[in-house]
């Protein structure tokens, strides 16, 4: 092909005049005393060097036939070779200045190459230890300054405000009884907490999870859409720490702390510390006589006022007197039947009330502390009641004879306590009782009377009523509930004991208002917590207890005495914690510490 040479492997032949390896170089071709860029300069005369132009320092004598070549960059690390093209023997650089910038040039035949940096000559010409040592100070440095710049966490101080006269520890005064607990309405600052609020409302929060048959999973399915009702935790609020967020979230503070307290210390001390009963006839003053005895009831009220405050036979302050009360308790049951009623003591009208009584707190004691012991009694009492049902569906003083609402109340707190700890009960049960509901209903389900075929309505009977309604499953915002509601808020219905005391009638409704919260709960409460530790006896060997008597008479004195008034005074100012609200949220936040 034209243009190349097959000896010189298809490359073009060098141009006229351009002299070939080993040829000399014709006359004229390059100006004098400039070597010619590339090529290899002729030598006059062998051994001596061409004279370089005026200026430039004269080099040391090269070897006879010893090329020169291009300057080549040294490699760092590397010496340089004696008399190599970047550092020629006995040759000093020549400093060129560009402008801004201090460049450090050597003789070279190039002058189109640009020169070299000052700072990638060091960089080359660095010795290997000194690179390491600059980089290791410069990771040295920064690791400093990193470590210089945290900031050192800062520390907190308490300080107190309180007068140093009156300054106390919050656990002698129970300072933390009046605040809220993180989340609750009344909190003013936002907090994460608050997702509380934000919780769907239980309709029907002790409800058995529904049945549900084994089905073939659908992997695209993520839920199903069953509607499953939430299981209750109506007594997890009675462990300490939930206790003290209730008292704040509910109304309760120190005084009412303090007077449940009070109450039950006077219980601890007035049970018969030998056998581990109480009685309602005594050791205290106002008991009641002879024929209204009853042991196996007075000893139930008295565990229950110890449980609402989270006392059992294995832990609290009263856990001794707790066991003692069970020992004896539980001897005292018909094994076969289920009954704790034998008949030797007590009224004919008592044997419904001590059943139910009675099997409140078994139930609720298994559902505190699930232990197996307690399982099989406490489902005996329960199979007992359901045993003795009436066919107008619920309870009165003879088994399957007639109903009362009276007794009926005490009966549906007692299947609803089993449910709470996870025992059988029917719904069929409960479907019978609505039934019997129904029929002592007046004013559209809005009051209640004693017994089916009387007309005249009474508030404790419908404060009873309407708390079996709202366990039944009633909303909130049921209209029937509501009307009910606001008339036991009206004035003279209100906690008073100057005129019509019943405290049977308050505790009832204590219960139901309370499950309503809001303004129902409100203004029962701000006059209750009130009351109640004001008319509590201060002083005196029955300091502690509530005088059925004094300052005026309550209803049922006679039946019930000293211990029957002071047992239900007692549930009523632990109701903050000893039921948790039906309607609320709180359920989901709770978690129990007795498992």
């Amino acid at each position: 092909m034209p243009g190349t040479d097959p000896t010189n492997r298809g490359q073009v032949p060098p141009p006229q005049g351009t002299p070939i390896a080993g040829q000399g170089i014709p006359q004229g071709a390059i100006p004098q005393g400039q070597p010619l860029q590339g090529q290899i300069p002729q030598q006059a005369t062998p051994g001596v060097l061409p004279t370089p132009p005026p200026g430039q320092p004269i080099p040391t004598a090269a070897p006879q036939s010893q090329p020169v070549v291009r300057p080549q960059a040294a490699v760092a690390g590397q010496p340089v070779p004696a008399g190599s093209a970047t550092s020629p023997a006995g040759a000093r650089p020549i400093p060129v200045q560009r402008p801004g910038t201090l460049v450090a040039t050597t003789p070279r035949d190039d002058e189109d190459e640009p020169a070299e940096e000052l700072t990638t000559v060091a960089l080359n010409h660095a010795p290997p230890w000194l690179v390491s040592t600059v980089f290791h100070m410069i990771v040295l440095i920064a690791l400093w300054l990193i470590v210089f710049v945290i900031e050192k966490p800062r520390k907190i101080q308490l300080i107190s405000e309180m007068d140093p006269e009156e300054e106390k520890w919050a656990e002698d005064l129970g300072e933390q009884l009046e605040l809220n607990a993180p989340g609750f309405d009344n909190q003013t600052d936002p907090d994460p907490a608050q997702v509380l609020n934000d919780l769907p409302e239980v309709l029907d929060p002790i409800a058995e999870p529904p049945n549900i048959p084994p089905m073939d999973f659908v992997g695209t399915a993520l839920v199903t859409d069953i509607d499953s009702p939430q299981i209750g935790l109506s007594l997890n609020g009675r462990n300490l720490g939930s206790r003290n967020g209730l008292l704040g979230k509910y109304g309760g503070n120190r005084l009412t702390e303090a007077a449940v307290e009070a109450g039950l210390k006077w219980l601890a001390r007035n049970q018969n510390s030998r056998e581990g009963y109480w009685s309602l006839m005594g050791p205290f003053s106002s008991g009641v006589g002879e024929q209204d005895e009853n042991r196996v009831a007075a000893t139930a009220m008295a565990l229950l006022a110890f449980q609402g405050h989270n006392e059992t036979p294995t832990r609290g302050k009263y856990k001794t007197n707790v066991k003692k009360g069970w020992d004896w308790l539980l001897k005292q049951q018909d094994q076969k039947t289920g009954s704790f009623y034998s008949g030797d003591e007590g009224a004919m009208n008592h044997r419904f009330y001590t059943q139910g009584q009675c099997a409140i707190a078994i139930c609720e004691l298994y559902a505190m502390t699930k232990d197996a012991k307690y399982r099989e009694p406490a489902q005996l009492a329960i199979k007992y009641l359901l045993d003795t049902q009436s066919p107008q569906g619920g309870w009165k003083y003879s088994a399957n004879a007639d109903s009362d609402t009276s007794v009926t109340g005490w009966i549906v707190m007692a299947l609803q306590s089993a449910r709470m700890g996870g025992l059988e009960v029917p719904q069929e049960a409960f479907d019978k009782i609505s039934k019997f509901l129904e029929s002592v209903a007046k004013d559209g389900g809005t009051r209640y009377a004693y017994m089916k075929d009387e007309s005249t309505t009474r508030r404790a009977m419908t404060a009873e009523a309407l708390l079996c309604r709202q366990y039944l499953g009633w909303a909130r915002d049921d209209e029937r509930l509501i009307s009910g509601a606001d008339y036991l808020i009206r004035d003279a219905n209100l906690v008073d004991f100057q005129r019509g005391r019943d405290v049977y009638y308050w505790y009832y409704a204590t219960q139901v208002l309370h499950h309503m919260e809001r303004h129902h709960w409100d203004t029962w409460n701000k006059i209750m917590r009130q009351a109640l530790p004001t008319e509590q006896v201060r002083s005196g060997r029955e300091a502690g207890s509530w005088d059925p008597d004094r300052p005026t008479r309550d209803q049922w004195s006679a039946q019930g005495g000293r211990l029957y008034t002071t047992c239900l005074s007692i549930y009523m100012l632990e109701v903050y914690y000893r039921h948790l609200p039906l309607y609320s949220n709180v359920y989901h936040l709770l978690r129990t510490e007795q498992q």
